[in-house]
């Protein structure tokens, strides 16, 4: 009997591990194939990290790890490696505006260190983002899975000040996606709430959200 994979959120180390998985890649095929811009609000501990990280095996190509499921064998899905922008905003505190600021640059400097891209240290941190995303393109089209993205909200809740200045950097951070979408493959964005998909997705609104869908229940 293979063990429980518990407390682990990455695809490679369950598959590596022979821990147990529950087979959905039928539904990350079907969102491959069928779009490529969603969001997806879940309550915590529902896996949405875990598909995150299904999917940032599935776009660096990765298809041993897939032998056994859905998707390994489907002959219509091309295992192609895209660069991928992957941030999770769930390891930090923001309890202050500059907190926020300072990850998504450090994330973006990662990220481009990772690819051998050089980044000006000088621009604001959504120009920052763009340049990323266009100069990535020219390896392959960009995938952004971006996990927890409410998580820089939900830290000041009770802070309205504070709340607010978090959304308008979030704001001009996503803003960011629709600009780029001629330079884009996929797009996923993971979180708790809906309560500020309005606002903080204002410059957003090609996102297709599932969240109620009842195909992926």
């Amino acid at each position: 009997m293979q063990d429980l994979p518990i407390g682990i959120q990455t695809f490679e180390k369950i598959r590596k591990n022979n821990l147990l998985y529950v087979d959905k890649t039928k539904y990350i095929y079907n969102l491959l194939t069928q779009g490529d811009t969603y969001f997806l609000s879940r309550p915590r501990r529902f896996g949405k990290s875990l598909t995150i990280s299904t999917l940032d095996s599935i776009f660096r190509g990765e298809k041993k790890l897939f032998k056994g499921l859905f998707i390994h064998d489907k002959t219509n899905y091309k295992w192609t490696k895209h660069p991928i922008v992957h941030i999770s905003f769930s390891g930090k505190l923001y309890d202050s505006k500059e907190v926020l600021i300072e990850y998504i640059n450090e994330k973006m400097n990662e990220i481009a260190e990772e690819y051998t891209i050089t980044l000006d240290q000088n621009l604001r941190f959504d120009s920052k983002f763009r340049v990323l995303i266009k100069k990535l393109s020219k390896i392959n089209k960009t995938v952004i899975l971006i996990d927890e993205y409410d998580k820089p909200l939900l830290d000041p809740i009770a802070n309205i000040g504070l709340a607010k200045a978090n959304k308008d950097i979030l704001r001009a951070f996503y803003s960011v996606i629709k600009d780029s979408d001629p330079y884009l493959q996929f797009v996923l964005l993971t979180g708790v709430s809906k309560f500020s998909k309005i606002s903080v997705f204002s410059g957003l609104n090609n996102l297709q959200d599932i969240t109620m869908s009842e195909k992926y229940s």
